[in-house]
């Protein structure tokens, strides 16, 4: 049995940015392209037990730590405006929703990810999202990330290969390099390179000495990336505090919970004729 968990907020960000809806003059397109896509994935046999997550609102218990975490400030309101709709078209296609507030998109699929890989009768769970935060929980071949617009699934080979560095160090990658999409600026000169290559013999940014003189490894510019960890360790603490996910998320769903079984005729209807897609109910087969 394979669990797939769903990054809502990528998706709608992904399908509003879209080249073919930026050509269109049309309201709704994030809409219209994530229903497409969504029927697409459940159509698929493997698809039996899915949920999907949101950020319900932007902002979450990060931005009480960090005033100068990623907010909502910006965004165009023709986004904004399909946020909870986005909510209801995933609810009436069947599919379980998690609305978070205190909690981001990302707890959810984390929680998730650790609640149901836990049941032995889970073969393998897929995080559908390309977003790197996520690839702090894949664990061998059975958590896993998947990018679904290239069909590339992300085990924990592919983190390694990708980051320099194993899941669980993730985010101490991203405390040290920074991450620009969530607002956390990263310490000074710690490139991808040469944060791989300390946290591969360290493991954490606890387990790197304060003294350079204690490196037992060759790092181009030991000394700078030393002294300006130094200088801001504690920002470094906080910055991989906001970049750990959250595994307590409170996931009520039991696994059976998540089964798909069909959508639900008569909302689907309303809400396709609401967005414009009236005919395009027939790309769902089963309904509930």
């Amino acid at each position: 049995m394979k669990v797939h968990l769903v990054d809502g907020t990528y998706e709608l960000f992904r399908h509003h940015f879209s080249p073919m809806n930026r050509r269109s003059s049309r309201p709704g397109g994030a809409l219209r392209g994530m229903y497409y896509s969504f029927a697409s994935l459940l159509s698929q046999p493997d698809v039996t037990h899915v949920a999907v997550a949101f950020d319900h609102v932007i902002e979450s218990f990060r931005n009480d730590l960090f005033g100068g975490y990623k907010t909502g400030a910006g965004l165009p309101e023709e986004l904004t405006s399909q946020f909870h709709p986005a909510e209801d078209l995933c609810r009436a296609l069947g599919m379980v929703v998690w609305p978070l507030v205190e909690f981001e998109a990302d707890d959810g699929l984390a929680a998730g990810a650790k609640k149901y890989g836990a049941r032995a009768e889970v073969t393998e769970v897929l995080m559908c999202t390309p977003d790197k935060d996520l690839a702090q929980c894949v664990k061998g071949t059975r958590i896993v990330m998947l990018d679904r617009m290239r069909r590339k699934k992300i085990d924990e080979d592919a983190v390694l290969a990708k980051f320099g560095v194993p899941p669980a160090a993730i985010p101490d990658y991203l405390a040290l390099v920074g991450d620009d999409a969530d607002g956390i600026p990263g310490i000074p000169r710690w490139g991808a390179k040469s944060t791989a290559a300390v946290l591969r013999r360290y493991g954490s940014v606890d387990g790197i000495p304060s003294d350079v003189e204690a490196w037992d490894i060759k790092v181009r510019g030991a000394e700078s990336l030393s002294a300006n960890l130094e200088a801001e360790r504690d920002e470094a603490m906080l910055y991989r505090t906001l970049a750990t996910l959250r595994e307590d998320v409170p996931i009520e769903e039991s696994l059976e919970d998540l089964e798909w079984r069909g959508a639900d005729r008569g909302a689907l209807r309303d809400l396709l004729y609401d967005i414009g897609l009236g005919d395009a109910i027939g790309r769902v087969s089963t309904f509930r």
